[in-house]
């Protein structure tokens, strides 16, 4: 990805996807052009355009689409019936300090994030309702809700301790609950480098096949393996689970990403069974935002 280098550059809108046509073949177009080159904008319309064509694939339809360049503000609304996903509100990349890099830049070697980290948690799908309990002071949760999504008290106590011997600088977070009852809580933790927070993920927090530590409800995860590896965004480490059956009254999905500095975890979970679209859609974007 190439840097964004002044705060007066135009912010790069994630606009949603419209649902696509059944019957349409797919078409993949190759970018000739190196990755780190690219413009930034046409870029993430890209990987936005490849994500969704990925998600609406879960749901069974066989059309797919590709494009080589497209402005993001072409791509028209993303609010389906048919597919699951999410209704979100349009969303923009926060500005960065005058002569800072992007986090994945070639000249930002400890893969900082410059930007206010408060506005780059992934904004509520239209009509979900806020959970408070996750706004914290100023923007800034305190670690001890962040642990209280781990199912035992002595995994939290061991959580708490790897977050602080990792230098943890603070957490921001967002939750909601939609319309058909899932709760989604996301948080980002930053530390000072991103070889910090990328071996806290790899070595202590997360295994290939399920998490380190069990979150509340899902006593026994694995790893998804539907979860479609052709929507990675680029430079994001994601791992991502689902709680495997026999679950209780309410099924989790949950995933971890490495993004330069900085940690996110995304839990969701609803009564009875947990979509896979709008987790899948959900990490997606806020791999996105990070990047």
């Amino acid at each position: 990805m190439t840097e964004q280098t002044t705060p007066m550059e135009p912010q790069a809108v994630l606009p949603p996807v419209p649902p696509m046509p059944e019957a349409a073949p797919p078409v993949l177009v190759a970018e000739p052009t190196p990755r780190v080159k690219k413009d930034r904008r046409v870029l993430r319309a890209v990987l936005r355009w490849t994500a969704a064509v990925v998600v609406f694939g879960a749901v069974g339809t066989s059309a797919a689409y590709g494009i080589t360049r497209m402005e993001r503000t072409d791509v028209p609304g993303l609010a389906t019936e048919s597919d699951g996903r999410w209704d979100y509100p349009t969303i923009t990349m926060p500005p960065l300090p005058s002569g800072s890099p992007g986090p994945m830049a070639e000249s930002n070697k400890a893969g900082a994030h410059y930007a206010d980290l408060r506005k780059l948690v992934l904004p509520a799908p239209r009509g979900a309702k806020a959970d408070a309990a996750l706004r914290g002071e100023d923007g800034w949760l305190a670690s001890k809700t962040f642990l209280a999504e781990y199912a035992e008290k002595a995994d939290r106590e061991t959580v708490g301790q790897l977050l602080t011997d990792s230098g943890l600088r603070h957490i921001a977070a967002r939750g909601w609950t939609t319309e058909d009852g899932t709760h989604t809580r996301i948080y980002l933790l930053q530390f000072d480098t991103a070889a910090v927070a990328d071996d806290l993920v790899s070595s202590d927090l997360a295994n290939y096949d399920s998490p380190q530590y069990a979150v509340r409800g899902a006593a026994l995860t694995e790893r998804d393996e539907k979860f479609p590896e052709r929507a990675a965004v680029d430079d994001i480490t994601r791992l991502a689970y689902v709680e495997s059956k026999p679950y209780g009254a309410e099924q989790v999905r949950q995933s971890y990403l490495s993004a330069g500095d900085t940690i996110a975890v995304i839990v969701q979970s609803r009564k009875g069974t947990a979509q896979a679209v709008p987790f899948q859609q959900t990490v997606i974007l806020q791999s996105e935002l990070l990047g």
